[in-house]
């Protein structure tokens, strides 16, 4: 991990003997959602914290609000942050393991007339609260006796009253400058079970009075989080300071955003219930479990995350240095091959007929270990619709009538016929062959402006491929007029049916990337492949196309001089 603003307080931290010189970190997701790529950071941050200063790292669920929370959601995070690779060992936790710790630190408090029973609702806290410029008012509740609280309290645990009809809060300040020490709501009333305890408890802790208790409890010594918490820190500190309890030190850095990119859970769930997605782990999605699925490797997520650093302040990141992690990482990794998405017959008219031959093609000119693969060649092939033109433009050297181009790793050809159906669209053309081209160069030393793919029409296997885009039209999603959805790319899935692969694809296994050679890097879809049907996702184009776009607009919409 690169020198941060985190690990110079951590150096400082040791140097000084705090903490007796130890770092252990946590990572403490809600599971009210998938995991997406600002977690990812987080998780990135914590565990290689840990793994730097050869500490420890904890994954703890904050489960503290049943109404929003699922099991499915915790076993897709367990997943999501194996997968990251980050090795939390046995210390795997839940808030909900510390409820009965938790009530007792309450009890604590109220004894020390610091916690006190209020019976107002929601919307008259909110109300009593003040403004930035005006003190908030003392809820009437206030003055409670310590042992009417505990009274009460108790009756809560119980579940003598119904939801909302009381809260225990904080008793700090209702004058005090940040709002969050204005008497902070510790406990709510909530008749609803909880994915783990069930129906044991009726009250439930905030996040406020929760957090701080589970890190000290786990013996957290840096409290990581992003700076939105960062006017909570000094809650989370007198919680602590008033409990005399082990007390970690929290630490505050700038949460993940990037381009084209919603990353907000409500927001995201918004997508889902709303099927403008297809499930929290859609291709398009930001989430890990989408972006595993479009074919995203561990590694470039990792290597972004240590790329764009860790900052204090925040900042937007462009989404093309994270497709471009991902392009560094599968040039190296994924195994080539070649597969037509809209396939043109093409028929070798002077290629023996009911010959096959098998022709060495390069499985990764980035790999020297591995190796080359056999790829069938016959008289019927397919190509690429848009690499044959009838009447070329000037700047376009592939194939058109008259023309000799390269197939990869196999002959010179040459079209000499077009065929059309009533129509007028071409469903075919003929070629002759040089025989004496083998491997694509001309013995004569002849040179052609252009190299294209194909495969063989007997041989090859059919699958649907989907074209994945940017989910969003806009750089700042957020940046429309009333609902965010309006910018949802309308062009952000294209389905191809039927594509043309070769053989060696039949024996692909989920979440495999190759690249389609020429055309961009593709991953075997997990879902489909477990429903025994054989379909790719694209994971991203050989090259940032989006940036070209934005450039050509920007010329076309640039003052002229």
């Amino acid at each position: 991990m690169k020198p941060n603003f985190i690990t110079e307080i951590i150096d400082e931290h040791n140097k000084a003997g705090r903490f007796s010189q130890k770092v252990h970190t946590r990572f403490p997701p809600e599971p009210n959602g998938y995991l997406h790529i600002g977690h990812a950071k987080s998780i990135c941050l914590n565990s290689g914290l840990a793994c730097q200063y050869n500490g420890k790292f904890n994954l703890r669920f904050d489960d503290t609000n049943p109404c929003k929370e699922e099991q499915e959601y915790v076993d897709s995070i367990i997943e999501d942050v194996r997968w990251l690779g980050a090795d939390w060992q046995e210390r795997l936790f839940y808030a909900s393991d510390y409820f009965e710790q938790m009530y007792e630190y309450a009890v604590m408090l109220i004894k020390k007339g610091k916690a006190y029973v209020c019976d107002l609702n929601a919307e008259q806290i909110r109300q009593s609260r003040g403004t930035l410029t005006t003190p908030g008012k003392d809820s009437p509740f206030r003055s409670r006796s310590i042992e009417e609280n505990l009274d009460l309290f108790t009756r809560m645990r119980n579940g003598e009253f119904p939801d909302g009809a009381k809260t225990l809060r904080a008793k700090i300040d209702m004058a005090h400058p940040n709002f969050n020490m204005r008497d902070p709501v510790m406990y709510r009333i909530l008749h609803s079970d909880h994915h783990r305890t069930k129906d044991a408890w009726c009250i439930y802790p905030t996040y406020d009075w929760a957090h701080g208790l589970e890190d000290s409890i786990e013996g957290i010594t840096h409290s990581v989080c992003t700076l939105e918490f960062e006017n909570h820190r000094p809650l989370y500190d007198w919680f602590l300071e008033q409990l005399e309890i082990f007390h970690p030190q929290q630490i505050e850095f700038a949460r993940l955003n990037i381009t084209y990119t919603v990353l907000s859970k409500r927001k995201l769930l918004e997508l889902v219930q709303t099927k403008l997605v297809n499930g929290w782990d859609d291709p398009r999605m930001p989430t890990i479990a989408g972006l595993r699925r479009r074919g995203f490797p561990a590694q470039a997520i990792r290597d972004f995350c240590e790329e764009i650093g860790v900052a204090k302040f925040n900042s937007t990141i462009e989404v093309s240095i994270l497709e471009e992690a991902v392009r560094t990482i599968l040039n190296k990794t994924a195994q080539r091959v070649m597969a037509v998405l809209r396939p043109l017959k093409v028929v070798i008219v002077n290629y023996p007929q009911n010959q096959t031959e098998e022709l060495d093609a390069v499985n990764n000119p980035e790999d020297k270990n591995a190796g080359t693969r056999k790829v069938p060649f016959s008289r019927e092939l397919y190509i690429e619709k848009d690499d044959f033109r009838e009447n070329p433009p000037k700047e376009f050297f592939r194939l058109c009538v008259g023309r000799e181009v390269r197939l990869r790793y196999a002959y010179l050809i040459t079209c000499v016929k077009v065929i059309k159906d009533a129509s007028g669209e071409i469903t075919e053309l003929h070629c002759t062959y040089d025989p004496a081209t083998r491997g694509g160069d001309a013995p004569d030393g002849r040179k052609v402006k252009s190299t294209i793919h194909w495969v063989s029409a007997q041989q090859a296997i059919s699958a649907p491929i989907r074209l994945y885009d940017r989910l969003f039209t806009k750089a700042n999603p957020e940046d429309t007029q009333g609902d965010f959805k309006t910018g949802i790319n309308p062009q952000s899935l294209e389905i191809i049916q039927s594509c043309k692969l070769e053989p060696s694809l039949g024996a692909a296994q989920p979440h495999t990337c190759y690249q389609f050679e020429r055309l961009g890097y593709f991953c075997v879809d997990a879902k489909d492949f477990a429903a025994g049907t054989l379909a790719f996702n694209r994971t991203v184009t050989l090259r940032d196309t989006w940036a070209k776009i934005e450039k050509a607009i920007e010329r076309k919409t640039a003052p002229k001089k």
